[in-house]
């Protein structure tokens, strides 16, 4: 799923005029702001249009929950009225700083009229796309040979807050990729893996930026005809995923910030 923030006066307007747009399942989710002093026993509400699209509003809604229930079912996700979103932005009609917004800003636009919006269609399916690890499985479990498959094996890494105790707090993690040469790193690991005997298929996702304490960060999904040669090729998989794919860690800390592998 290709998610896509837009922020400004007139973000509903762009959002509509992009989901006109766009081919594919489309979410369109909206973030109302809420008096602070207010008090609800409700914390969200959404609304479902005729045509599959949906809103919803709330207090409490935690955006990378929601990326995760939406992405199996949608192509596109497009989301108004949610400042601190770490996916492409767009800021239309908004003079805040692009580097307070922590995902990449995409366009400043003055107001609608002056959105390419060809060109913005093109910069959302060019952005890395949130791909969850339900999706995987799903994937994994339409190849022509599930039929003969009694194991599905995954795993999941995820941002620790800590080793030890007495270690400060990892607020967050934030990954870049060698372009290209990670994903075909990454296809080769997953290719060598399928020519074992009893393997069917195996996915590889490693997300970028950053990601935040307790969120999830890479998948690896294999199916197999049987667990032993399931359990096998996930653990030989994030293991040479780790060792060879170019992919660069920073740690924050509360009390300070490096690159994982300097450190060590």
């Amino acid at each position: 799923m290709q998610p896509l923030s837009v922020l400004g006066p007139d973000a509903a307007t762009l959002v509509d005029a992009l989901a006109a747009r766009l081919e594919g399942r489309t979410a369109v989710v909206d973030h109302a702001a809420v008096d602070a002093g207010e008090q609800s026993s409700i914390a969200t509400t959404a609304s479902l249009a005729a045509d599959g699209t949906w809103t919803a509003t709330g207090t409490d809604a935690d955006f990378t929950d929601m990326l995760d229930r939406l992405a199996p079912d949608h192509d596109y996700l497009l989301a108004t009225g949610f400042s601190r979103l770490r996916v492409p932005t767009v800021l239309i009609g908004d003079d805040r700083d692009p580097t307070d917004v922590p995902g990449d800003v995409v366009a400043t636009p003055d107001a609608v009229a002056d959105v390419d919006l060809d060109a913005l269609i093109g910069t959302v399916e060019d952005a890395e796309p949130w791909v969850t690890l339900e999706t995987l499985v799903e994937r994994a479990t339409a190849h022509p040979d599930a039929e003969f498959s009694g194991a599905i094996a995954t795993f999941t890494g995820r941002v620790r807050a800590k080793e030890e105790p007495g270690d400060d707090r990892t607020t967050h993690l934030a990954f870049e990729k060698y372009e290209g040469v990670a994903a075909e790193r990454m296809a080769a690991i997953a290719t060598d893996l399928e020519d074992r005997d009893g393997v069917f298929r195996v996915l590889m996702h490693h997300r970028t930026g950053v990601i935040e304490d307790g969120e999830d960060i890479v998948f690896v999904v294999v199916l197999a005809g049987h667990r032993e040669e399931a359990f096998r090729a996930v653990e030989d998989g994030i293991d040479r995923l780790k060792d060879t794919v170019p992919i660069f860690k920073k740690e924050t800390t509360e009390a300070e910030q490096f690159w994982v592998h300097r450190q060590e």
